[in-house]
């Protein structure tokens, strides 16, 4: 599967933006899906993800309430609604997808085995 994530751009500290991360390729509601980020000097972290039927979500402690992850598979695209946006929120994010059944290294925030190219997110304060 290919990800085509977009999206990002330069807002203010409590504004909104909605990140999309369009998929082709085999079949896309098959995927789980998720959002990392990476910010600068740092690791890639967890952000959000979404199983594949859309039932179980799963959120990094940082942006539980203000980050919802969801999917429309008619579309083949996941979103990442991003509300009260802080600068620590500033990061090039990622979409990542898997399709393992039983040990979801999307699901579980650890990995995931095809990646988008990321888009950028930046807070001003």
């Amino acid at each position: 599967v290919q990800l085509q994530a977009s999206g990002g751009g330069l807002v203010q500290a409590g504004d909104s933006l909605r990140l999309a991360c369009a998929a082709s390729g085999r079949t896309f509601s098959s995927y789980n899906m998720g959002w990392f980020r990476q910010a600068p000097g740092k690791e890639r972290e967890f952000v959000a993800a979404i199983s594949w039927s859309g039932g179980s979500t799963n959120y990094a402690d940082s942006v539980k309430g203000r980050f919802t992850i969801s999917r429309d598979n008619a579309k083949n695209t996941v979103y990442l609604q991003m509300n009260s946006l802080k600068p620590e929120d500033t990061a090039v994010y990622y979409c990542a997808a898997d399709e393992r059944t039983y040990v979801s290294t999307v699901l579980l925030g650890t990995g995931g085995d095809y990646w988008g190219q990321g888009t950028q997110v930046t807070v001003s304060s």
